[in-house]
């Protein structure tokens, strides 16, 4: 059996910076490492969760697949933005890339919600269920922008769509949002 080296265990402060934790992680510091995946992965998780819908198997395989992403590529991130932001942006990209692997995209020009989607008049909002009821462009863009803060010209690049597609199905998947939750 091949013994892997030991990783250079360092103590990393509570405190430290995000580029502080990424240097002392590629020097080989496994504490480092924990604290960026503990500080990160709750909202790479919620991206990817609200993405896939609610498949645990499928969210926790495409949340380890971003960090193994983001381990491979940290040397070259530039730092332009939050570390938060691009580990979230491999994560989205990671997602859409099982919705087009599992053709889920297929049909969904249509508006189509499914009669037990919606929730029950009476029963209150479920937000969740309106959102999973979603095609999954629109879902996407949807979580994209309106709860992550993504731009249209970012959602493109992530999605490999045109802006104006962003915005389209942006639109569509509020029109659905608001006849679901009625």
């Amino acid at each position: 059996m091949k013994r892997l080296l030991p990783l250079t265990v360092m103590k990393a402060p509570p405190d430290a910076s995000d580029r502080a934790l990424a240097r002392q992680y590629l020097d080989g510091s496994e504490a480092a490492f924990r604290l960026l995946y503990r500080r990160h992965t709750p909202r790479m998780r919620g991206v990817v969760l609200r993405l896939l819908g609610h498949n645990a198997h499928e969210v926790d395989d495409v949340v380890q697949e971003s960090w193994l992403r983001a381990c491979a590529a940290l040397d070259r991130f530039r730092w332009e933005s939050t570390l938060c932001t691009w580990l979230c942006g491999i994560g989205a990209h990671a997602a859409l890339e099982v919705l087009r692997r599992n053709e889920r995209w297929a049909g969904d020009a249509a508006l189509e919600f499914v009669a037990d989607g919606a929730p029950p008049p009476g029963d209150g909002l479920d937000v969740a269920r309106a959102l999973d009821a979603l095609p999954p462009r629109q879902r996407a863009v949807m979580v994209l922008h309106d709860l992550e803060g993504y731009t249209h010209d970012e959602i493109a690049a992530l999605m490999g769509i045109v802006p104006g597609t962003s915005k389209s199905q942006l639109t569509h998947a509020r029109h659905a949002m608001r006849s679901a939750l009625r």
